[in-house]
């Protein structure tokens, strides 16, 4: 089949395909007489799996390897389990990121919220980025905190 074909059935579109074969994902298909790739049957499967995979949040590399690893009749279902649970982990350390800034975020908001705006008068500063900068300054004297503002 050629290469329109493949990326129709594959649900992706040539660039990619040419992409994936680039940098090993995919083999180079044969040619026909006309110079045109004429892809297997099972290349579609192939791609499936690699969209698939990246969804599920595999890299192009990782998705490599497993393909690798059943090129060589490896079994690759532990690999597999130990990516994902590396993404798992790796989602969970930006979940506590993104908790610890959106807690930063409610301390300023508050602060924002409690402030009036008439006695902002610095043309060169927010007084209540200034607050924050200040707290975040381990040598000033004075300290934003959560526990500041409970």
């Amino acid at each position: 089949m050629r290469i329109g074909e493949l990326a129709e059935r594959a649900g992706v579109n040539a660039k990619t395909i040419r992409y994936y074969e680039s940098i090993g994902l995919m083999q180079p298909p044969e040619r026909t007489s006309s110079n045109y790739r004429d892809y297997p049957e099972d290349a579609a499967e192939r791609l499936r799996f690699i969209r698939d995979s990246q969804s599920a949040g595999l890299t192009l590399a990782e998705i490599g390897s497993i393909l690798d690893m059943k090129s060589e009749g490896r079994s690759t279902c532990a690999h597999t389990r130990d990516l994902l649970h590396r993404h798992l982990d790796e989602i969970d350390d930006q979940i506590e990121a993104l908790k610890a800034a959106r807690a930063e975020l409610e301390v300023l908001a508050r602060r924002a919220d409690s402030l009036d705006p008439g006695a902002c008068t610095d043309p060169h500063r927010c007084q209540v980025i200034a607050a924050a900068s200040t707290a975040h300054d381990p040598g000033s004297r004075t300290r934003l905190t959560l526990a500041d503002h409970h």
